[in-house]
């Protein structure tokens, strides 16, 4: 086995890993300012994608001139063309240059092929086989069984523990080889039941004083996870953004989801807003969520216009804020960029773990049940501490591990 690694090398972001220069396992893009895209000059014939978050998924459309073979999950499959769609129609309204166009997406869209979990495949002489990664709906980790018997686990994004939305990953196959991704590598989460409760406590002492609730979740996976919590401690939000389009995919795919029964409950009790009804949401003892997750435009940047200067309010952060983005400035300055104007915050600004990927603990315990089964060697990328990651396996398990820079290339026998 050849393995190229063409991006989120010693980082997070733009996640692309070339198999034997035959197999591309995710293609994604780097939100940064100007966007980074992997390393080029590559050719596969096949495209696996393990979800359908924009840096895993971003660039696929790029290659369609190769005219590729592309297999994800049914969920990924409809979320990707969803977002696909969304970056192109906001790359167009800014005048950025797309790297597709909607050409790309229809080509994309008529080439893949949705194969289930556990649902063996054959391409281009290579064995492969899709596993719950638990860490949206549809997100897999890819098993692939080479043309000489050698295996690989990529995990793209994992999750043991599971969320209200969906299960945590449970059943992992054999490996001679093991991608991880490495997000939260020496870093633990808070016990989901802690961080719902102090999350739901802060929000009512908000309320309580006539204050507005403010929360950007991403649109896909966090805006249904955290309607599940409003809705199950009797709080009816409005709810805004393209969160509510992935959820009319997402429950036409019960069988990804932990319970579609209580999702569907959820979002009948929030108040759905569009873009003609939002100064009909009153400023006033209101919890709205809404994307961007990353406070990097989306109807978040709205609401925010009107209660910035609001001190009784408040912004609750639901997620991961990557540098560079409004987000992390928001935490690190309380300043935002909004339509071209800085806007210093005297609303209040919290932050909250609800991460949809495995923490320190559960990370570790995905390598070292690996290497008991006879994995040979492991590769950590995706994090901003892939080396003491990569470190930690070879002290504390003994096997061989590496954290490729982007553009490292490992000849595996």
């Amino acid at each position: 086995m050849e393995l190229r690694f063409l991006g989120a090398g010693r980082e997070v972001g733009r996640s692309a890993l070339l198999l034997d220069d035959t197999i591309m396992l995710d293609y994604g893009i780097k939100m940064s300012e100007p966007p980074q895209y992997p390393i080029n000059g590559t050719r596969p014939q096949v495209i696996l994608l393990s979800h359908c978050h924009i840096d895993h998924s971003g660039l696929i459309p790029n290659l369609m001139d190769l005219d590729p073979e592309i297999f994800m999950t049914p969920p990924t499959f409809d979320l990707t063309n969803l977002l696909l769609r969304d970056s192109l129609k906001i790359a167009e309204s800014t005048g950025l240059n797309a790297p597709y166009d909607s050409g790309d997406i229809q080509k994309f869209m008529y080439k893949t092929k949705k194969v289930d979990y556990r649902v063996k495949f054959q391409t281009h002489g290579y064995n492969v086989e899709f596993y719950d990664a638990g860490h949206i709906p549809g997100a897999a980790c890819i098993h692939v069984t080479s043309k000489t018997g050698e295996s690989l686990l990529y995990t793209g994004d994992i999750n043991t523990s599971g969320t209200r939305l969906v299960p945590g990953a449970l059943e992992f196959p054999k490996a001679d080889y093991l991608v991880i991704e490495s997000t939260y590598f020496s870093k633990e989460h808070t016990p989901r039941k802690e961080t719902e409760a102090a999350f739901i406590e802060s929000l009512k002492s908000t309320l309580d004083i006539g204050g507005n609730v403010i929360i950007p979740a991403f649109a896909i996976g966090r805006t249904q996870e955290i309607l599940m919590l409003l809705e199950a401690h009797g709080i009816r939000p409005y709810v805004d953004g393209m969160g509510t389009d992935a959820y009319e995919i997402m429950i036409k795919h019960p069988s990804y989801l932990r319970n579609p029964t209580q999702l569907k409950k959820a979002f009948d009790n929030a108040i759905r807003v569009n873009s003609s009804k939002r100064d009909n949401v009153p400023m006033e003892s209101s919890v709205i969520v809404t994307t961007s997750g990353m406070l990097n435009g989306g109807p978040v940047m709205y609401y925010l216009n009107k209660l910035y200067k609001d001190p009784k309010s408040k912004m609750m952060l639901t997620g991961y804020q990557i540098e560079g983005t409004n987000g992390r400035m928001a935490l690190d300055t309380g300043i935002i960029e909004n339509n071209g104007i800085l806007q210093q915050l005297k609303l209040k600004i919290e932050h909250y773990d609800f991460s949809a990927h495995a923490g320190d603990r559960e990370l570790k315990a995905i390598v070292k049940d690996f290497c008991d089964r006879g994995t040979k060697v492991v590769f950590t990328m995706h994090g901003d501490n892939t080396q003491g990651f990569a470190a930690w396996i070879e002290e504390d398990i003994g096997v061989r591990a590496y954290a490729p820079a982007n553009g490292e290339v490992f000849y595996l026998h």
